[in-house]
This record gives structure tokens, C-alpha cells and sequence, in this order.
């Protein structure tokens, strides 16, 4: 374990990038924003929209005492909107059973609405600095390769994975925080998914893929999910003109967004069913309140 514990820290402390979330002020709260919307999308694209987001909703009781329909608007394109109704659920159960704070027990964390495995061990971990295998599709990367010597992981998480991540995991919990997020911050920026940067690499000598010849992917193909022409591209449509209409907008605006009426309905059956979507009147429709 010291083989990797302390290359990876000693390149995260020179290396890691300054993100708002990671500085020493910010709020568990916000730890757990970022965190909501950091799954499945860059933070290229998360850093505008969460710095907005902490702006108007600063703690978890001010987010919740906003309709949830408000935080489906300022979610805006990141996409997964439903992670912002789950936000917002999360946000009244911290106000109303929490008393306003971000609880620091796993198992407090974990019993939030929206809130799974990965994202309770990830606010504990970040924001409470305690000992909590963290793993995400970057850490999964980076296990396979440096210990199972494995180009990727299988497409779900394995109890052979947790095994890995816990026997890697430091005994300090400070220690094991930083060595968390350090990992993290190598599969994203070094130890990524089509073009490992192997020789900037801390661990390069000590890895199993690269000591095996970098063998190929024997598994399934790994497919990338497509966008265009998806009943989730015209979901994106449908909420977008509602977003911007800040009041009920009527069928046929929607209609005007998707040529196919078929798929068209589909796609607003589905957002009204995840609660995205109230209807108000026949052929009415608006963000939920």
C-alpha cells in the first residue's frame, strides 16, 4: 500500500486542481451540492451553475423553503435533472429532521432521499474528513489498472472492488480523506478512459496494467451513450422552453420543439411521471411548485 499511498499523495498536494467545493471554507452543504452534480458531468460545466446555485441557496433551508420547480430551472443544461428534485428533497429532510445541517454519520447521510453509497461515503469523506472508500468511475479506473492490472472495470460496481478500496484505504482518517479525493483527481486528469497519460503518472512503475504491456479491454464493448434523436434530447427540449417560461406554458408551445408527437408525448408522460413536470390544466404545464 505505501507503494501507492505515497506517490499519488505527494502528486495530489503539487497537481490537484483548485475547485471551490475542495476549499478549506467550504460548507459540508456545499460539498454535497457539488457532489449532486458532478455525477455523470464535467466539472467544466458543474462550476458555473453550482457557483450560481450557492449564490441563491447558500444552505440546505434556503433551497428548501424555494419550490422544487425553481431548482429544476437553475439546474439548467447539466442534464439528469432529476438529481435537482433529489437535491431538493435532500434539502428539506436536512432543514426538517437535521435541523438545518449537513449530518456528518454515514448512515444519516445515507438515509436522505437521493442520497446513495457513493455520494454519503463522498460527503463524509470530503466535507467531514473521515475514513470512507469512495468510488467513482475514475477511482474504479484506477484500481483496475494499478492493481488488477485491467484496462477497465466491469460496467458495475463489484464486491471485489470494495475489497480492493477498502484494503487501500489508509488507517488516519485525515489521511484516508486526502487519499480519496487524491485517487479521484488521477483518473481525471492523468489515468483517464481513452488516453492515459501513463508517463506523467506517479504509480507508473508500480502498475500492473502498464508492467502487464497495457493489454487491451477483453470485455463487453464499452458503448458511449448516444444523445441525439433520444427521448432524453427532447425531454432537454420540452423542459427548456418550461424553464424559460417562468409560468404555465400551453401544449402547443411544447409542441413546437419536436416534430415526432409520438416520441413528443412520450417524453412529457416520462418528465410529468419523475415529477418534473405538473400539469395544471388539459394540454397545461409547468414546473413543479
Amino acid at each position: 500500500m505505501e507503494t501507492l499511498h505515497r506517490p499519488v499523495l505527494a502528486w495530489y498536494a503539487t497537481s490537484a486542481r483548485d475547485l471551490p467545493w475542495r476549499a478549506p471554507e467550504a460548507t459540508p452543504w456545499a460539498v454535497m451540492v457539488s457532489e449532486f452534480m458532478l455525477q455523470q458531468t464535467p466539472v467544466k460545466r458543474v462550476l458555473p451553475v453550482y457557483e450560481e446555485w450557492l449564490r441563491r441557496w447558500p444552505t440546505p433551508a434556503a433551497l428548501a423553503a424555494d419550490a422544487p420547480g425553481e431548482a429544476v430551472r437553475a439546474w439548467g443544461r447539466l442534464g439528469y435533472p432529476r438529481r435537482a428534485l433529489r437535491l431538493h428533497a435532500a434539502a428539506t429532510a436536512i432543514r426538517d429532521e437535521h435541523g438545518g445541517e449537513v449530518p456528518s454519520v454515514h448512515a444519516d447521510l445515507l438515509a436522505l432521499p437521493g442520497v446513495g453509497e457513493y455520494t454519503a461515503a463522498a460527503v463524509a469523506s470530503f466535507a467531514f474528513r473521515q475514513r470512507h472508500a469512495v468510488l467513482d468511475t475514475n477511482v474504479r479506473r484506477v484500481f483496475a489498472r494499478a492493481v488488477d492490472g485491467q484496462e477497465y472495470p466491469a460496467n458495475a460496481t463489484t464486491a471485489a472492488e470494495r475489497r480492493t478500496a477498502n484494503a487501500l484505504l489508509p488507517d488516519e482518517p485525515e489521511t484516508a480523506a486526502t487519499w480519496a479525493v487524491a485517487v479521484m483527481e488521477l483518473g481525471a486528469l492523468v489515468c483517464t478512459a481513452r488516453s492515459p497519460e501513463c508517463g506523467r503518472c506517479p504509480i507508473r512503475s508500480d502498475c500492473a496494467w502498464r508492467q502487464a504491456g497495457s493489454p487491451p479491454h477483453q470485455g463487453p464493448a464499452r458503448r458511449g451513450q448516444t444523445y441525439a434523436g433520444t427521448d432524453r434530447q427532447v425531454r432537454g427540449k420540452l423542459l427548456a422552453v418550461l424553464r424559460e417560461a417562468h409560468d404555465s406554458v400551453p401544449q402547443a408551445e411544447l409542441d413546437k420543439v419536436w416534430e415526432d408527437a409520438v416520441q413528443r408525448a412520450r417524453a412529457l408522460d416520462g418528465l410529468v411521471a419523475d415529477g418534473l413536470v405538473e400539469p395544471v390544466a388539459p394540454g397545461v404545464y409547468r414546473l413543479p411548485r
